[in-house]
């Protein structure tokens, strides 16, 4: 389904004729349906060869600051589109990223910070690959680097200057006609034509260090190409003075260059990724140089964007003070509870991140955990396949047709425009019908079926692996690890064999002692101390019986830090209730001559009452004043409600 901005859009907006390809041969089709930005409806999925060769290109970053939560958006929801592609549906991406590092942005930051726009993009584009890796993204097959193609694009906009005629030099800058391109009979602005005039879109894509020359264009609507360099600012020779390429040529420039060397005609391709806010100008005009440059109709068969992400409801801003890097997002979360959290998305729909999402997504996260960790007990407690009852009864074919059911289902989500949501939905469903399977069996007291359990787990595992989720190797069940599954058995054994060494060592010597409670103690504190930190979690049953299961130390150390946190807190709310019932008993001790005597006004430090009568009862205040009647009536009530808690504590005595 389209989401509301997207239906809206198509009902307001006439979209430009899309070329549907059209091999001389097709022997790779799944079936696959992909919303497109160019016509904004879902169209079938077919290669530019009609084989599994997918030619991709995305947009990267534009390396200035720091990595934010809006990248990770982007970056990690299309690597999870590119497994699906590759994992699941077989397909040979080539995929194809650029780096921005000469930019009106970069330079502007470089000069606040006083080191070189050099420095900074290598200081930047490092820690976004970090970032990226610390999310388990995928690299690219291939990287560019605006500043390592400056040569090929400045022959390229030369190509679009002297040979095509759509481009032209003013003031040692190149600007594209858009006029000359619309009037050659190419579409222009494909992708957002209700923007076309857009004169804050168009003022951003040009960038804030340029806005001075926009006089020397022929119409709002070109846009540069060649930017003329002010003095002190990165240049590059050309044939129209010093300058800098403008931000749309880079990507026209280097998608081009590497796709003709990977034997594509024009180098044109199947996929065109980006952020949604990228669509004008920037892809627009990437699509308009590129296509002028290759006398093409279509550059580009499938754009897909990823949808806007916000913090808690709002745009991510400095100024609000929701501005979230990826580095600060993996402080409160793991890698996989973030990719978790955005598979629950649709990957081109709004999203919001915030306390609920993520809550959310750890809630998921714990219920598929404890599904891997309790197939594994039931497959240990099972042993061999010779030694159980493979007979099947109802139960058994009935969880069978729940994995057949949720395969059909998450195929078909998946080839809906890669519906990640609704197969996580499928999958919970999935765990929640073999939970109940497990549980019947358990009420009655007879084994499961281990291989009916397992192959519902290994499915489960299969489509993690393939989102990125799993690591795991074979047929291996569960999330895995973040290492290879290698290693020295000695090394993995050792801290876990000294620990049970130290366990019995203090168990033999309290049993010399006969110290029942101090052994108890100590099987407790093994449980709760010794083994979370190695990744081992013991889980006392009913009935004396004991599992034992692996999970990631880090959660399983949060989980003693939540624990020990929840018991001091109790802790300190019965310490808090002693205080309290201690000066509850030390207040009703006091007689209530003594207790109306002692009463003070606000400040605490002055006596409210200065004259009482035989009964000690009060008669004036502090200042001398006379009580009315009606502040006597209110005296009388706080000396005798004083009066009973004293006698009652009198008749205790």
């Amino acid at each position: 389904m389209m989401n509301e901005e997207q239906e809206t859009s198509t009902k307001t907006t006439k979209m430009y004729h899309w070329h549907k390809p059209d091999p001389s041969e097709v022997t790779h089709d799944v079936g696959l349906y992909v919303m497109n930005s160019l016509t904004r409806n879902k169209d079938r999925f077919i290669t530019m060869r009609g084989n599994r060769q997918v030619y991709w290109y995305m947009c990267g970053p534009t390396v200035y600051a720091p990595s934010h939560m809006g990248h990770a958006r982007t970056y990690l929801g299309f690597d999870i589109i590119r497994r699906i592609l590759s994992e699941y549906f077989q397909f040979q991406v080539n995929l194809i990223m650029n780096v921005t590092d000469i930019d009106d942005k970069i330079i502007a930051r470089s000069k606040e910070q006083g080191i070189s726009s050099e420095a900074l993009s290598k200081q930047f584009e490092a820690d976004f690959h970090e970032d990226m890796q610390l999310l388990n993204v995928t690299s690219p097959d291939v990287l560019t680097r605006v500043t390592e193609y400056i040569p090929e694009i400045v022959e390229y906009i030369r190509v679009i200057v002297e040979d095509k005629g759509m481009a032209y030099e003013s003031n040692g800058s190149v600007y594209f006609d858009v006029q000359a391109f619309r009037d050659a009979g190419y579409d222009y602005c494909k992708l957002a034509p209700e923007q076309i005039d857009n004169a804050e879109l168009l003022a951003e894509g040009e960038g804030k260090l340029t806005q001075d020359f926009l006089g020397d264009k022929h119409s709002p609507r070109d846009f540069a190409l060649w930017k003329a360099s002010k003095e002190g600012e990165p240049s590059w020779n050309s044939p129209w003075g010093p300058g800098r390429p403008g931000w749309h040529i880079e990507c026209s420039v280097m998608a081009s260059h590497v796709l003709r060397d990977m034997g594509v005609s024009q180098g044109r391709m199947d996929i065109h990724s980006g952020g949604v806010d990228l669509k004008f100008p920037h892809h627009d005009n990437e699509m308009a140089q590129a296509e002028a440059h290759a006398s093409c109709a279509q550059w580009v068969n499938y754009f897909v964007h990823s949808g806007h992400l916000h913090i808690k409801g709002f745009k991510m801003s400095k100024s609000l003070k929701n501005f979230i890097t990826i580095r600060q997002a993996l402080e409160q979360n793991t890698a996989r509870q973030i990719r978790l959290c955005f598979l629950r998305h649709k990957y081109n729909s709004p999203m919001d991140y915030g306390d609920n999402t993520m809550e959310h997504a750890m809630t998921m996260e714990r219920v598929f955990v404890e599904f891997f960790h309790n197939v594994k007990a039931v497959l240990r407690a099972a042993g061999p396949l010779t030694s159980q009852n493979q007979k099947w009864s109802s139960e058994e074919h009935a969880l069978d047709n729940s994995l057949s059911d949720a395969k059909k289902i998450v195929d078909d989500a998946l080839k809906d425009d890669f519906d990640t949501p609704k197969v996580m939905a499928t999958l919970a469903e999935l765990v929640k019908a073999c939970n109940n399977y497990l549980q019947s069996k358990e009420k009655a007291t007879t084994s499961p079926n281990s291989l009916v359990v397992r192959n519902v787990a290994l499915y489960i595992t299969q489509i993690f692996r393939v989102f990125g989720l799993a690591n795991v190797r074979g047929d291996e069940i569960g999330f895995g690890t973040d290492g290879d599954g290698e290693g020295n058995r000695e090394e993995i054994l050792t801290p876990i064999l000294d620990s049970l060494m130290t366990f019995r060592q203090n168990v033999r010597e309290m049993a010399r002692t006969n110290n029942v409670g101090g052994v108890l103690n100590e099987c407790d504190a093994f449980r709760d101390d010794v083994l979370p930190p190695l990744g081992i979690r013991l889980e006392d049953k009913t009935g004396g019986n004991t599992v034992w299961k692996l999970d990631d130390p880090d959660v399983l150390m949060k989980e003693r830090e939540i624990r020990e946190a929840e018991k001091a807190r109790k802790e300190e709310e019965k310490r808090k209730q002693r205080e309290a019932e201690a000066l509850k008993e030390a207040q009703n001790k006091i007689s209530p001559q003594d207790f109306i005597r002692s009463l003070t006004i606000e400040d605490g430090t002055t006596l409210k009452y200065g004259q009482f009568d035989e009964e000690g009862m009060p008669t004036h205040f502090s200042n001398g004043e006379e009580l009315s009647k009606g502040q006597k009536k209110t005296a009388a009530k706080e000396f005798n409600s004083q009066k009973k808690k004293y006698d009652k504590w009198l008749s205790k005595q």
